[in-house]
């Protein structure tokens, strides 16, 4: 169900959430499947039927990269935002799709980034997931984890030595996400 629903600000494509789930939405096909089900069953059920629907979108994005996957966090902590970042070293994008907070929406921004919002009882964590360029040194791997860590990366920091996902996940769903800028230099 949500893999293909675009949120209503059209900035985004979301890929799966149980963020705001609405049982209004869902209420008329389970009713018709499960019609002796009360209020609270009829909940569970559409939390039960959306978490194995995860599965599914892990399936789907079965995409192996050539390079291991950064995850960029801000994250919402009881005294305060801190950076961080997690490194996925499989490479692989379904293996971005886990979450140990309590509510998650992975979505692919209007900039073709792979993106989560992730709730948990101190606050939420905003995520950035992007794949390292096959031509970036350990050198510059370590120096971008090291700015990342004193909170001191920029946006040109991230994408000197990384690329975005969206491109690989906007072909699994036949999305249209705006082209990449390349400068003409680079194009050379």
């Amino acid at each position: 169900m949500m893999s293909s629903k675009q949120n209503k600000t059209e900035d985004r494509h979301i890929i799966w959430s149980d963020i705001n789930l609405d049982l209004d939405d869902w209420r008329e096909d389970l009713q018709a499947d499960y019609p002796d089900l009360s209020e609270d069953e009829l909940y569970q059920t559409m939390c039960e039927i959306n978490g194995n629907y995860l599965d599914d979108e892990r399936a789907n994005l079965n995409v192996q990269l050539s390079q291991p996957i950064i995850i960029i966090g801000d994250i919402g902590r009881w005294n305060g935002r801190v950076m961080g970042y997690k490194m996925i070293e499989s490479g692989n994008i379904r293996d971005c799709l886990y979450s140990d907070t309590d509510m998650t929406e992975w979505y692919v921004d209007k900039y073709g980034d792979l993106r989560a919002d992730a709730v948990h009882h101190d606050g939420t964590n905003h995520y950035l997931y992007r794949v390292f360029k096959d031509n970036a040194s350990p050198e510059q791997i370590e120096r971008l984890q090291d700015k990342i860590y004193f909170g001191k990366a920029t946006r040109a920091d991230i994408t000197r030595v990384t690329k975005r996902l969206g491109d690989d996940i906007a072909r699994v769903y036949g999305w249209n996400i705006p082209k990449q800028r390349i400068s003409q230099e680079k194009e050379r």
